[in-house]
């Protein structure tokens, strides 16, 4: 049987042509994914939940006792060096 590969951006495209698969007599499936189960899409970048299986007891070290404010942090940090 052949195939034929379509792309869409909006639902209501995926909607209609299954309407007409009803009156055609065409199939529609839709392929599985790779992604892991546990991940999800945000602005269409895919977010993984975290290994819970390393150990940042290393880390503890050099963050423990210091007053360290993450809006600082940001602003030091992720500047852009022009």
């Amino acid at each position: 049987m052949p195939e034929l590969v379509i792309k869409y951006k909006d639902k209501r495209t995926l909607n209609a042509l299954i309407d007409f698969a009803k009156y055609f007599n065409f199939s529609i499936s839709i392929p599985k994914t790779n992604k892991p189960k546990d991940s999800f899409l945000i602005n269409g970048v895919s977010i993984l939940q975290g290994d819970s299986s390393i150990d940042t007891s290393e880390l503890e070290s050099i963050f423990s006792s210091r007053n360290i404010d993450s809006k600082i942090l940001r602003e030091q940090s992720w500047l852009r060096k022009k």
